[in-house]
């Protein structure tokens, strides 16, 4: 699939194959090798070491970089459509001429390891990696990072990269977008080296459905000294990635409750207490899951009239709505941002892609403005009330355990205490 356009003279190009994340799901103890796979595909190839291939690039101007997502291995190309001839061969050589040295490997899986050394450091990181294992099961692929985990990246070896790119390199399911100066005649004609692609099957596994929340529980992970607190408080909604239903209709819903800077929360928890630097709420969805978080780093002494402020807002918001002034601004706001979304040729190659993946109507855009614009405050108020909830919740702090536990003793909830890893913790 792809766009002709005109306003610079470059293309852009994507080429995703399925595997990534997903495609370790059965077997757990390999996670984090599709991310290792695709640090390597960047590296040597056959035909050139690493720096050269950067040097060779940066002379045409172009790029050519290979990453990692949760159901496939992408690889993306921009280039000055003059020296589309020279770049592509550079593709095709990342692609089918890869040279996996163990001198690669074991540099980027040090990186890995020390990257874990890292995030345990960062509460946030920690916050966002725990809170993903709470709401969707330890076991579940959703739950577990793209990097995997420090003890399943020790145990990877250069072999499991070259059986990872001899099962999963593949022409079958492969997704190629175009964008740029170029026809489609045009580009065709360029693309011969992909039908030398392995053609074999690769079967994703379905993803497990995420567990009930039969009732509120509080999870703290203990940073001893912490100056604030991370919160996470959320569920999985089972909303699934749309561009006109209810997906859509819920981000709409969330603008003016924890997405605009000028939000109900932010104003509450940032401009009138003074308790954090931001605070915000949020739907995400993939065609597999979806979940609603509110995060924030709150100042440590306020982590109890905090979670208290959250709480509040939350059921405010589902019982009562909307006001007529958030209504406006939410239209007026959402109404023009399209227009810096999808300036660059990548971003527009990640705009047609969707179309693409999701089978959407190539005027779906419209189609949103015109739901946008017609949207009134009990269709909102209706939203809110189905997919704002406070009854049964994950809520996870992760701060010093010794100042979070008098603060929050009074709401009640069953307390369960986690590692950064997300592992409980044995009381002694």
């Amino acid at each position: 699939i792809g766009a002709q356009s005109r306003e610079l003279p470059t293309v852009a190009l994507t080429l995703s194959i399925p595997g990534g994340q997903l495609g370790l799901a059965a077997t757990p103890a390999k996670a984090g090798l599709a991310q290792l796979y695709a640090y390597m595909m960047n590296e040597d190839t056959q035909d050139r070491t690493a720096e050269q291939m950067q040097l060779q690039l940066q002379t045409l101007g172009s790029s050519v970089s290979v990453g990692s997502d949760f159901d496939d291995i992408n690889f993306s190309v921009q280039t000055l459509k003059k020296n589309l001839d020279k770049t592509l061969p550079l593709l095709a050589e990342r692609l089918l001429r890869p040279k996996f040295t163990a001198a690669s490997f074991d540099r980027l899986k040090r990186q890995m390891l020390e990257g874990f050394k890292s995030r345990k450091a960062q509460p946030a990181l920690v916050a966002t990696e725990v809170f993903a294992k709470i709401n969707h099961g330890p076991t579940s692929i959703l739950g577990v990072s793209p990097t995997g985990t420090e003890e399943t990246v020790k145990n990877l070896t250069l072999a499991d990269v070259e059986d990872y790119h001899a099962r999963f390199l593949t022409a079958r399911g492969a997704k190629l977008v175009v964008v740029g100066d170029i026809t489609q005649e045009e580009i065709v004609s360029r693309l011969g080296f992909l039908a030398t692609l392995p053609v074999r099957d690769v079967k994703l596994p379905a993803v497990p459905a995420a567990p009930v929340i039969a009732k509120t529980r509080l999870y703290i992970v203990d940073v001893p000294k912490a100056a604030q607190t991370e919160f996470r408080v959320g569920y999985v909604t089972g909303l699934k990635s749309d561009a006109t239903g209810d997906y859509y209709r819920a981000t709409l819903m969330n603008y003016p409750l924890g997405a605009a800077f000028s939000s109900r929360l932010n104003l509450n928890l940032r401009e009138e207490k003074a308790w954090t630097y931001g605070a915000r709420t949020g739907f995400s969805a993939s065609k597999y899951s979806g979940t609603f978080t509110f995060s924030s780093g709150i100042r440590a002494d306020a982590t109890g009239g905090a979670l208290t402020e959250i709480l509040k807002e939350l059921n405010t918001y589902a019982q009562s709505g909307i006001t007529a002034d958030e209504l406006t601004f939410t239209k007026s706001a959402l109404g023009q941002r399209d227009a810096l979304l999808y300036e660059t040729p990548l971003q527009k190659a990640g705009f047609i892609r969707r179309i693409m993946d999701d089978n959407l109507a190539a005027d779906f855009v419209d189609t949103q403005n015109k739901i946008l614009a017609t949207m009134q405050k009990s269709e909102i108020d209706r939203v809110a009330a189905k997919w704002i909830k406070t009854d049964a919740v994950n809520i996870l702090l992760v701060g010093d355990k010794s100042k979070i536990l008098p603060m929050i003793a009074h709401f009640g909830y069953e307390v369960i205490e986690l590692s950064p890893d997300g592992k409980p913790v044995i009381p002694q």
